[in-house]
């Protein structure tokens, strides 16, 4: 596993994790990266939420918690941290979600290919290390799971070009120095080349410094 992969991710310790609802959720995401999680990040969730659906980067399982997934559908829940994926399966309680403890910057193991509704990456692609270049393995590694009518769909906060406010230049500097953020470099225009790699229809909008974007079924 790369290293700077796992710095990301060993961040969310049981104890972070009890505080990272109204840390992350509540004020960060309202007052720093100015994208209400209620108002804009749940919704867009939900919107794209799959009868066949993986989630990525699960931090505490908020958005498949509350995102009402009928009785019929089958939930995977994907993270290189098992505390998230311990926290995240007992919250959202289904007895049939799966889990797998995976580092998505290396190739996904075999199986589920062409699988999935939905695959989301809520809040995954700004703690991962290096520019969108180097992230954009990640939609290579991920789009075989998909059907053909499938959508690889997330939100990610994006780095200095962004043109943060002091609350959110503050944390940007703080979590880009202890590598829970490698986001520097992150721009719009990096993420659509990214997804374009990989993906014939790719959608981006902005929601304050956050990137909200869809992309459907691979070249």
């Amino acid at each position: 596993m790369n290293h700077d992969t796992d710095k990301g991710a060993a961040v969310y310790s049981p104890l972070v994790l009890t505080l990272y609802d109204g840390w992350v959720l509540g004020f960060s995401n309202r007052y720093a990266w100015e994208c209400p999680t209620r108002q804009v990040l749940l919704p867009f969730f939900k919107l794209h939420a799959g009868r066949h659906h993986l989630d990525v980067g699960v931090g505490t399982g908020y958005y498949p918690a509350k995102a009402e997934f009928p009785n019929s559908a089958r939930l995977t829940l994907m993270d290189l941290n098992a505390s998230s994926l311990r926290a995240a399966d007992l919250r959202i309680d289904r007895p049939s979600t799966r889990t797998m403890q995976h580092d998505v910057m290396t190739p996904l193991p075999v199986g589920d290919e062409g699988a999935y509704d939905a695959i989301s990456l809520f809040y995954l692609l700004h703690c991962l290390p290096g520019n969108m270049a180097d992230k954009a393995r990640v939609f290579g590694h991920l789009k075989s799971k998909l059907r053909p009518s499938g959508v690889l769909y997330g939100a990610t906060i994006l780095g200095d070009e962004a043109n943060h406010n002091r609350i959110g230049r503050k944390l940007m500097d703080v979590y880009n120095r202890k590598g829970i953020f490698g986001n520097r470099q992150d721009t719009r225009e990096g993420l659509e080349q990214a997804l374009k790699q990989h993906f014939d229809e790719v959608n981006i909008q902005l929601a304050g410094k956050v990137a909200l974007f869809e992309a459907r079924w691979p070249n």
